[in-house]
């Protein structure tokens, strides 16, 4: 397999530094507020990878930390910490803060089919770690202090920046626009590795430490949990582009002045969902959660549908239309697959016992496109080509089945649990009352206006009214909530 590593800047192949097995770390969620399905795609692509590897026969072992203290509101290390911006905001404790939305975030994941890590690491459960990392790079003249706190020199590396050829000038985050300088920095590009309470009198998370009593900041807990769990040399590091810089620039500054060798071989990075106005972010109140969407009437895996169709190294544009019609696609898909499974039951015995052979020969378009650098657009294209394949049905279905394991669509269930809706129920029609009939067609007509604000308005009045709308091959659907 070749993926694009963002360290080199170029396709590689993908070589494990034990054969046969492959370490993989994925920054995971700063549990303050419920992940929007921007912070979402992200797992969902880096889920696909993992399941991708496996497939390919790989041993792979992942890891990913719960950021629950230390992560502050901007890349400069001022303002507050996010975790107790959030206890600040729901009059709630930190832990009990990050003990609700650790469980939120892994429901929702469950709900798109993310798969859990193999391990999972809170931050404040590696204090001790952070301690004894930061103390041996002060010992060795990586780190300062300065002002109570302890920070990383800069200076003290031969690259600072390695994802890029920016000038010094363009790394100077302290002096950006809305970011409030810290003066304790001997180098603007410096990073805080340990907080004390000189610069947070109110922080409630804080623990005693060689040089006060305080807490770590962000980037040291990603190289701790990550060496902890995987030692010395990491096969592959995975996150949002967002996090490239300072996050994982700090992350290989840190990890390799302690180790003294190259830490991580390759850098996978997923790109943004954007929407009209830029970036999705909490910040910009563009607060769109599976919940939301759910309510709305979606399926999560149309979501995750949808985020397959693009290539992970775009930005992805969101909008409610988008959306539509990867729901519209996915449904068609199912349908597609539910009418090969009916055609299974009329096949010969012989054609069911050759179906592993063919299957295997179906399946060498998927891995291409997997193998050309996570081409999730083409896989699906390669499913289609499967349904249309001259092949026995049983074959296609079978492919279909492993295939699914990576993407991880319920292809099979979903199309089986159609053929059976079907048979039980052809036309599937319900009396409807007449006032969301109405309400459905006034949303048919902003839809073919344009008017898409008007459209969504009109799905929600539908939606809290106790019913459902869908699009699908045949038209628009309407259903009473379960």
């Amino acid at each position: 397999m070749k993926i694009y590593n963002s360290l080199t800047r170029k396709k590689e192949e993908l070589t494990p530094h034990t054969a046969g097995k492959l370490s993989m770390y994925t920054c995971g969620p700063t549990v303050y507020h419920y992940a929007h399905i921007g912070n979402l795609r992200t797992y969902i692509m880096e889920d696909v990878l993992e399941k991708y590897l496996r497939y390919t026969g790989l041993d792979v072992t992942r890891v990913m930390n719960i950021t629950d203290v230390g992560h502050l509101t901007s890349d400069g290390d001022t303002g507050d910490d996010k975790m107790l911006k959030g206890a600040k905001r729901e009059h709630k404790t930190v832990m009990e803060i990050a003990e609700f939305y650790t469980n939120a975030f892994f429901d929702d994941c469950r709900k798109l089919n993310i798969k859990k890590p193999d391990i999972t690491e809170p931050a404040t459960q590696c204090i001790d770690e952070f301690i004894r990392v930061i103390s041996a790079l002060e010992e060795k003249g990586y780190a300062y202090r300065a002002g109570g706190n302890v920070y990383f020199d800069t200076s003290k590396l031969k690259q600072y920046y390695v994802f890029g050829d920016l000038s010094e000038e363009d790394l100077e985050v302290g002096v950006r626009e809305g970011v409030e300088e810290d003066t304790n920095k001997k180098n603007k590009a410096d990073f805080a590795l340990w907080f004390t309470r000189s610069k947070f009198d109110d922080q409630e998370l804080k623990w005693d430490s060689p040089w006060g009593c305080g807490y770590p900041g962000w980037h040291i807990e990603c190289s701790c949990i990550a060496m902890k769990n995987l030692g010395e040399y990491l096969d592959l590091h995975c996150g949002g582009i967002d996090n490239q810089f300072p996050h994982h620039t700090n992350e290989i500054a840190q990890s390799e002045a302690y180790l003294g060798h190259k830490w991580c071989g390759y850098w996978f990075h997923v790109h943004h969902l954007n929407t009209d106005n830029g970036k999705m972010s909490k910040s910009k109140g563009e607060f769109l959660t599976v919940s939301l969407l759910e309510q709305k009437g979606y399926d999560p895996l149309a979501y995750r549908f949808f985020c397959l169709l693009s290539h992970y190294r775009k930005a992805l544009t969101f909008s409610y239309e988008n959306l539509d019609n990867a729901a519209v696609a996915y449904k068609k898909l199912i349908s597609r697959i539910a009418a090969l499974i009916k055609t299974c039951g009329g096949e010969s015995n012989e054609a069911a016992v050759n179906a592993a052979s063919k299957a295997a020969e179906l399946k060498k378009g998927f891995e291409q496109a997997m193998d050309s650098d996570l081409n999730t657009s083409l896989a699906i294209t390669a499913v289609y080509d499967i349904i249309k394949a001259d092949a026995p049905a049983a074959a296609k279905i079978a492919a279909i089945a492993d295939i699914d394991k990576v993407l991880s669509l319920e292809l099979i269930s979903k199309a089986q649990a159609a053929a059976e809706a079907d048979e039980n129920d052809k036309n599937g029609a319900e009396d409807i009352p007449g006032e969301i009939a109405q309400l459905a067609e006034k949303r048919a007509q902003a839809r073919k206006a344009k008017d898409f604000a008007e459209a969504d308005r009109l799905r929600d009045m539908i939606t809290q009214k106790g019913y459902i709308i869908e699009e699908t091959r045949e038209g628009t659907k309407i259903r009473k909530k379960n």
